[in-house]
């Protein structure tokens, strides 16, 4: 059996943004609690930025470049490696982007979001039990009470209900779940009615609004999941979440329309 390929753990672009910035910062004698509050962000998340384990925004290099008097170099050099949008790796470092989101907002046409799961229906589509854990563990951000739980917004095709996956008894367990689920303050779950022209074709996202505003896209792929905060790809998100929340069921209709779904696989 051939050897499975490990995942990069860090991008080499984000690290070499990362020295750059504070090598220019404390040229400077500036903290990093300076920067955070310039950018309202917490000093945290300055950290991470410096040690390669969290992308940074434009506009976040443009307030540091400029408070840091650097004459562009700092923004040049995100640019530099920002070409296509991104550095390249550009997935490594979703699970860490969702666990510091204020809000997640999904779309999923064919099944329910991994965030959603229980761990009998994750089983269906993940390798191992090993990665189900993983799954499953990633799922207290919803509930988590060391840290404000993240909003989540799931519009789910209406189509979902209807895709057997493995039996009868796991729909009914996965479906009162998510009944469950919809009842917490900070999950919402509305259904969306694909009538005449589909919405939503160009396949399931996930959109991160983060702590100081921006925006960060997962995008899924028959080969692996894409990461983006390209502008171009945020606003061709956003004008296809536009459109799939005015098809969508308000609340209480869609747990109209899950409790009905649920009489089907009794």
């Amino acid at each position: 059996m051939a050897a499975r390929r490990q995942r990069l753990t860090e991008s080499p672009a984000l690290v070499a943004f990362g020295r750059q910035m504070r090598r220019m910062r404390e040229a400077k004698g500036v903290k990093q609690e300076t920067i955070a509050h310039l950018a309202k962000v917490s000093a945290a998340q300055v950290s991470r930025i410096e040690s390669g384990k969290k992308r940074a925004t434009r506009a976040f290099v443009e307030l540091v470049d400029d408070y840091l008097e650097a004459g562009g170099a700092l923004l040049n050099l995100w640019e530099d490696l920002n070409k296509d949008g991104h550095p390249v790796p550009i997935w490594f470092d979703w699970p860490q982007t969702e666990s510091e989101a204020l809000e997640l907002v999904t779309w999923q046409h064919t099944i329910f979001p991994g965030l959603l799961q229980t761990p009998a229906y994750a089983r269906a589509f993940l390798s191992s039990e090993e990665v189900v854990e993983a799954r499953m563990s990633r799922q207290s951000i919803l509930t988590r009470e060391d840290a404000r739980p993240t909003a989540l917004v799931a519009l789910l095709s209406e189509m979902v209900f209807d895709y057997l996956v493995l039996s009868p008894e796991v729909m009914h367990e996965q479906i009162t779940h998510l009944i469950t689920l919809s009842e917490l303050p900070n999950i919402t779950i509305q259904i969306v009615r694909n009538n005449g022209r589909p919405a939503g074709t160009g396949g399931a996202f996930v959109v991160a609004t983060m702590e100081d505003r921006s925006e960060v896209a997962y995008i899924e792929t028959t080969v692996r999941g894409i990461t983006s905060d390209n502008p171009a790809d945020l606003a061709e998100l956003s004008e296809t979440l536009r459109e799939l929340r005015a098809r969508a069921l308000p609340e209480d209709m869609s747990l109209e329309k899950m409790r009905k779904a649920l009489e089907k696989w009794t």
